[in-house]
């Protein structure tokens, strides 16, 4: 049904009918002509269509040049209806209510079926564990199953002789291996640190009991006697928030992680140096052996923090180290991620380096070059010279406290629905 509105009878004062956006509408994403007759005269000639950029700059140039101001505000129109009209507004927001609470216990238990097939898994990765530290010989049919996989991914594959026996000795140095394929776990590795990484020898990840307040994982990092640190296992915990988000996802938390118990002089995440002192009143000398925190891949198990609400209301951190922190915690949640729904389920692909084929990539630098146009000014632009402390790498971005985990983005809907 389409409505004949006289354009004389609009009231260009009226509010808009709706509430601006926090961001712009998609209207740069491409605009077509209208299907629907203009409100002119039938009689009048046909103008001449305007190319779709001309469309879309005026489009554009509407929404910033009278909306501008409303970005992220009301537009007044709700508040402007009747109570009548408000009551049935605020009955919808009623209805809302129960369909969060049902999204809420739907991603509980898709969680609960996570851990129910992390336990059916839990033999493979014995049997994985048992074949990296020799502990168990592969068994032929296990090997023709890989092999069989091989020629699959590669058909120039060529098996492997049948009359070499398989090592006694397992796999060495594979979990570093695989650490150090994924490119952004591998910026955190310096080499001190891979000398600490050769007696990994396990991980694990471990979901938290349904009896706890809040939902999360646990990822288990299993080392074998070394020279660094005394712990035989170091731990990280990421906690859910205990309802999903606007997004329908698990919303993190905050994440806790094992303190390191260092040997002495093994601390990886410090660096010592030695400043001589004199005494200004006997002119003695001393050495005084002094420490300074640097980067290491076992920052991981120091994760930062997020803000109190009370120190954003009190302003003690100021914009630039709130943002700061929020990189910060998107990297650490990012890499907890990785670990739990790539490196673990996927360890001998990033230790074959097949897992690389899907990585998405960040664009290189090297692939572009400049070009010169009239209407571009370069003083438009400002580099962005943004960078972490070392502790971990500014270069990718994940969900901070507050934004969807993705605790679940392997589990098949329909599958939830039928437990």
């Amino acid at each position: 049904m389409s409505y004949n509105i006289p354009i004389n009878q609009v009231d260009p004062t009226a509010p808009t009918p709706q509430n601006t956006p926090l961001t712009n509408a998609p209207i740069a994403q491409g605009l077509s002509r209208p299907t629907v007759p203009d409100i002119t005269e039938d009689n009048e000639p046909e103008e001449e269509e305007e190319p779709a950029g001309t469309i879309q700059q005026a489009m554009l140039g509407l929404v910033h040049g009278k909306l501008s101001g409303l970005v992220g505000k009301s537009s007044g129109y709700v508040e402007s209806l009747p109570v009548e009209v408000k009551k049935n507004i605020e009955a919808l927001k009623g209805v809302q209510v129960k369909q969060v609470e049902l999204q809420n216990q739907y991603k509980r238990e898709c969680l609960e079926l996570e851990k129910k097939y992390l336990e059916l898994q839990k033999p493979l990765y014995d049997r994985r564990l048992a074949i990296i530290t020799g502990k168990a010989q592969p068994t032929p049919e296990e090997v023709e199953a890989g092999e069989q996989q091989s020629i699959k991914d590669d058909p120039d594959y060529s098996p492997l002789p049948k009359d070499v026996q398989p090592s006694a000795a397992g796999i060495p140095e594979f979990w570093l291996t695989a650490l150090r394929t994924h490119v952004h776990l591998n910026d955190t590795i310096t080499d001190r640190d891979a000398e600490a990484l050769k007696s990994l020898t396990d991980i694990r990840i471990e979901y938290l009991p349904s009896t706890e307040k809040k939902p999360g994982f646990k990822l288990l990092f299993h080392f074998a006697p070394n020279d660094f640190f005394e712990n035989e296992v170091l731990e990280k915990t990421y906690l859910y928030q205990e309802e999903v988000g606007y997004s329908g996802d698990f919303m993190y938390d905050r994440a806790i992680g094992t303190e390191i118990k260092w040997k002495e002089d093994k601390d990886l995440t410090k660096e010592f140096e030695v400043k001589k002192q004199r005494n200004k009143n006997t002119n003695r000398t001393r050495l005084v052996r002094k420490a300074r925190p640097t980067a290491s891949f076992f920052n991981f198990f120091s994760p930062p923090q997020p803000p109190s609400d009370e120190a954003i209301e009190n302003g003690d951190l100021d914009e630039d180290e709130l943002e700061e922190l929020e990189e910060k915690l998107e990297i650490d949640y990012q890499l907890g991620e990785d670990l739990k729904e790539k490196v673990i389920p996927r360890a001998i692909d990033y230790f074959t380096g097949k897992a690389l084929e899907y990585e998405d990539f960040d664009d290189d630098d090297d692939d572009f070059e400049d070009i010169e146009e009239d209407d571009e000014d370069e003083d438009d632009f400002e580099d962005d010279d943004s960078d972490s402390d070392g502790d971990i790498p500014a270069r990718r971005r994940g969900p901070p406290k507050g934004r969807g985990a993705g605790a679940n983005q392997n589990v098949n809907p329909e599958e939830c629905k039928q437990q």
